[in-house]
C-alpha cells in the first residue's frame, strides 16, 4: 500500500490578542496550535485524527489543504509540494471544513456548477457528476431551493457535494457529522465507506468515538498540538472500543508531559 500524503514535523503558531490572553490566563503573545506533527496517509485508507476541541486537528487539516502554511516542516503529496505544485495538488484534493458557509442566496444547482467551473470541468462532466451526487444525497429534490431555506443536514450534504465536484483522489473532512441528526450522520458515514471502497484516501478529523469505530483503518491521537500516537485501529483498541484507548493514551501523554 503506497503513501499518498506524507506529513513531516509541521509546526504552526498564532498571534493572540490581549483579550485572548486574558481568557487563556497567559502573558504570551503567541500560542502553538500544532507542534511537530508527523504521519502518513496510505492509498485507499481512512485515517482518523482524534482529539479534544482545541487539540490542533483543524489547524493541521488546513495546512494539509493548503489554506495555511506551516512555519516548519514539510507536506508531500507523492513527489509534489504546495511550493511548486499547488494547482495540480488541489485538482486531486477535496476539503470540507465545518467553517464552509455556502451563500444562502444561491441554489445547490448554481453552486455545484460554480465549483465545477473553478476546477475547469466541462459542462458535460459537471452535469454527470451532479446527477450522481445529487441523486446519492437526495439533493435533486431541492436543487432549486435557496441554501438559506434548506435544513442543516441538507446544507451539509450540499457542502459535501460541492467539495467533491471534481472527484478527488484524496479527501479531507473536518468534523463531517458535527451537529447532524442520526439519519444524516449515518448517510454520511455510509458514503465515506463507499468512497473508501472506490479506492479514495480519506482523512477525517473528529471527536466522536462512534465515527472512529465505524470507519478508521488507522488513527492519530492529537493532544495539545502534538501527535501522541499513530497506529492501526486494531492495535490501539485490542478488540475493545476506541473511547477506552483514547482516554488511556490521553492519560499517559498528560502524565508524561506535565
Amino acid at each position: 500500500m503506497g503513501t499518498v500524503l506524507d506529513v513531516s514535523d509541521i509546526y504552526k503558531e498564532f498571534l493572540i490578542s490581549k483579550r485572548q490572553q486574558r481568557i487563556l490566563g497567559t502573558k504570551k503573545r503567541k500560542i502553538v496550535a500544532v507542534n511537530g506533527i508527523s504521519f502518513g496517509l496510505h492509498e485507499g485508507e481512512i485515517f482518523c485524527l482524534l482529539g479534544t476541541n482545541g487539540a490542533g486537528k483543524t489547524t493541521t487539516l488546513r495546512m494539509l489543504a493548503g489554506l495555511l502554511k506551516p512555519q516548519r516542516g514539510e507536506i508531500h503529496f507523492g513527489n509534489k509540494t504546495y511550493l511548486h505544485d499547488e494547482d495540480e495538488i488541489k485538482q486531486h484534493l477535496g476539503f470540507l471544513t465545518s467553517d464552509l458557509k455556502l451563500d444562502g442566496a444561491f441554489t445547490p444547482n448554481y453552486l455545484f456548477d460554480f465549483f465545477g467551473h473553478l476546477y475547469h470541468m466541462d459542462a458535460e462532466s459537471i452535469a454527470k457528476r451532479k446527477k450522481d451526487l445529487f441523486s446519492r444525497f437526495g439533493i435533486d429534490r431541492f436543487a432549486e431551493v435557496k441554501i438559506k431555506n434548506l435544513s442543516t443536514g441538507m446544507k451539509q450534504k450540499v457542502s459535501i457535494a460541492v467539495s467533491l465536484v471534481h472527484d478527488p483522489d484524496i479527501i479531507i473532512f473536518d468534523e463531517p457529522t458535527n451537529g447532524l441528526d442520526i439519519i444524516t450522520s449515518r448517510e454520511i458515514v455510509d458514503f465515506l465507506k463507499e468512497l473508501k471502497n472506490e479506492g479514495k484516501s480519506i482523512i477525517i478529523s473528529t471527536h466522536i468515538f462512534e465515527i472512529v469505530d465505524k470507519l478508521a483503518d488507522r488513527i492519530g491521537i492529537i493532544v495539545d498540538g502534538k501527535m501522541a500516537c499513530v497506529d492501526t485501529y486494531e492495535a490501539l483498541t485490542h478488540d475493545s472500543k476506541i473511547e477506552d484507548a483514547f482516554y488511556e493514551k490521553y492519560r499517559q501523554w498528560s502524565t508524561q508531559n506535565e
